[in-house]
């Protein structure tokens, strides 16, 4: 089976995200890395793709120059990752989706619900896909959760906690840090710093497990140092379409805590937990049961999460692995798409353009409702109320 040709913009030297996409995509052999932009200074992002194996007719200067080389090869990309700074990802997506190409896009996929509602109309237009890098959705028992919840393990969902926080931006003094700053600087991350940065990832965490899409939300955002003007905390209760009562807690001032990425899913017949720091085991408790542990790779696990485990029991499976799953769903899906067959469904599983859309929707109706002291509010992008 001969290999897609994928290729990145940003997530150049030094990123912090591009070396997980890299390793991601790289990890079964779907994808061979043959073309990137990726660096806002031209001849350091040339020279560092040659650096990486690519030709020096691959190797551009910026996006444009990117589209422009490509878009009418005979080898042309199968799939464009767009991984720079947030406020570009719209303009990006939108030019590469309407040149024909799929894209996989970080988060958030725009700044703007209008934005995100143009690029869900763009890709079903146009029969390209567009993923948004919900990367955690990818974990082998995070899906394996998701199957739980969907077959009736857990009977009637009733409420789901999700957590995203951590202690690194805790200390005053980093004020001036540009790595840090930008995140609290509205110029630069748009209307909210840690809910759109973390929170969206438990947040959609939570409409991914359950199989339920966040209706109406009560925000409370706190600025817990005094010279940010975003928030660093915040807190959102959320309603579901289902039914199921939603608790979402955010931080970057939470010192202690390294990643804090946890989901935890109540129901009538049992409970179900899982923590992104111990990605091997998920605790399941019947009602008026104990506490029982699966184990990642563990015989009579779902489908899906078979198809997204890699090593055996006992063996760490973390992140790159994790982002690995998505690029592995999209290449059996751009395959289908070429050879005119209908995809393996557990490789539906892939954070979508609507999905992006849903989180940008969430974010603006947390603003609107801590401006509002906690006032609930219409969580929906308009297009699907």
């Amino acid at each position: 089976m001969s290999k897609l040709n994928w290729g990145m913009i940003g997530g150049g030297e030094g990123s912090q995200i591009g070396p997980a996409h890299r390793l991601g995509a790289g990890l079964d052999s779907h994808f061979d890395f043959v073309a990137g932009a990726l660096d806002h200074r031209p001849e350091q992002g040339k020279a560092y793709a040659q650096s990486l194996g690519i030709a020096a007719d691959r190797a551009y200067g910026d996006w444009r120059e990117m589209l422009a080389g490509e878009q009418n090869r005979d080898d042309r990309l199968d799939l464009v990752t767009v991984a720079t700074p947030n406020s570009t990802h719209f303009e990006i997506t939108k030019s590469f989706l309407e040149a024909g190409f799929h894209v996989m896009c970080e988060k958030p996929m725009t700044m703007t619900v209008e934005e995100g509602e143009e690029i869900v109309k763009i890709s079903n237009a146009t029969g390209k896909l567009c993923a948004v890098n919900y990367g955690y959705s990818g974990y082998s028992l995070v899906r394996h959760m998701k199957e739980m919840v969907a077959r009736g393990d857990l009977g009637a969902v009733r409420v789901v906690v999700a957590e995203f926080s951590h202690g690194h931006h805790a200390d005053a003094a980093d004020a001036e840090n540009p790595r840090i700053r930008w995140r609290y600087d509205p110029n630069q991350a748009g209307v909210s710093s840690q809910f759109a940065d973390c929170g969206i990832h438990a947040l959609h965490m939570a409409s991914f497990v359950t199989g339920q899409e966040v209706e109406t939300l009560s925000a409370d955002f706190a600025s817990t140092i005094a010279s940010r003007e975003l928030e660093d905390d915040a807190m959102v209760n959320f309603r579901m379409d289902g039914g199921v009562v939603g608790r979402l807690w955010t931080s970057s001032v939470a010192v202690g805590r390294m990643h804090g990425l946890t989901i935890q899913v109540f129901g009538e017949k049992g409970g179900v937990r899982w923590a992104q720091e111990q990605p091997n085991q998920l605790v399941w408790t019947p009602t008026g049961g104990r506490n029982q542990i699966i184990e990642r790779g563990e015989a009579g696990l779902s489908p899906a999460a078979d198809r997204a485990t890699r090593v055996t029991m006992g063996h760490a499976e973390g992140m790159p692995l994790a982002f690995a799953n998505l690029y592995s769903d999209l290449a059996e899906v751009i395959r289908a798409q070429k050879e005119g067959r209908s995809p393996d469904p557990a490789a539906d599983l892939y954070p979508k353009s609507v999905d992006g859309l849903r989180s940008m929707a969430a974010v603006h109706a947390a603003v609107e409702s801590a401006e509002l002291q906690g006032q609930w509010v219409d969580a929906r992008p308009p297009m699907f109320r």
